[in-house]
């Protein structure tokens, strides 16, 4: 069934362009330590040496004499292994509270979307930037940080196909075996009411990758971890006289969100003709 998804989504143009370009990106990024070894927060030449002068610092370097490659590098690495990791989150805490409050009801579904009432009238990167604040900007937190507010969009979204799912013959014939309510709703309902949240996985990874940069750029990222955010903010200082600090972060953070976008939107595609 997801290979067939697969299929439909490649054969989309958006789908097909999208993927491709993520496929570039998970390899630079997953290639980072063997295309630039070493730390890429260490000095690597000569303060903002201009790009395509020395073929070892391809891109040049910053104020400070780091290779601009090897940060956009090791920061498309930090960038989607956050992205990811907040979309793993948020879908799996959005899919549990979505099938209990839709499956159950009652109190258990006012309470539940309540709770995500609440969470959502609160701009999400200003509970992202308090939370960070909070307990600090290591990696973990910034994920749990990211993933606070991004559950609800899910929860809701599950929440509905439930309600839709539970009445369904083949529903009501598990009852009749006795199995238990959580089991039900969890091995039965849940798995024909997740495929809509699949497609929400892109705009979850597009917002992480823009929030974790926006949050390294304000100075609230990891600051032992190269980041595209933070390469942005260092290169502020710097933009009449050496564009190249701020531009290749920059265009690589667009490409990134775009690639992610394109893909959501071929995925869309696919999912909308399994459904036809």
């Amino acid at each position: 069934m997801i290979d067939h998804v697969a299929v439909r989504m490649l054969r989309t143009p958006e789908g097909a362009v999208g993927a491709l370009a993520l496929a570039l990106a998970a390899l630079f990024a997953l290639g980072a330590p063997l295309i630039a070894p070493g730390d890429p927060l260490a000095m690597a030449g000569r303060p903002l040496l201009a790009p395509f002068v020395d073929p070892g610092l391809p891109l040049g370097t910053d104020r400070l004499g780091r290779s601009v490659a090897a940060g956009v590098l090791h920061g498309a690495r930090a960038s989607l292994a956050t992205a990811l990791s907040v979309a793993a989150v948020a879908l799996v805490l959005g899919a549990a509270v979505g099938t209990i409050a839709g499956y159950l009801g009652g109190l258990a579904d006012e309470l539940l979307m309540r709770l995500a009432d609440a969470v959502q009238t609160v701009p999400s990167f200003l509970l992202a930037l308090a939370l960070v604040s909070a307990v600090g900007p290591t990696p973990e937190g910034v994920i749990a940080a990211l993933s606070a507010s991004a559950w609800t969009a899910p929860a809701r979204i599950v929440r509905a196909e439930v309600l839709s799912v539970r009445t369904r013959p083949f529903v009501e014939a598990s009852r009749l075996f006795g199995r238990s309510r959580l089991a039900i709703a969890f091995t039965v309902v849940l798995p024909n009411a997740v495929a809509p949240v699949i497609a929400l996985a892109a705009v979850i990874v597009a917002a992480a990758i823009l929030s974790e940069a926006a949050l390294a750029f304000l100075g609230l990222g990891d600051p032992n971890r190269a980041s595209w955010g933070a390469m942005i903010a260092e290169g502020r200082a710097v933009l009449r006289t050496a564009p190249h600090v701020i531009l290749a972060p920059g265009l690589a953070l667009f490409a990134t969100v775009l690639a992610v976008s394109l893909a959501g939107e071929g995925l869309s595609k696919a999912l909308a003709q399994r459904g036809a």
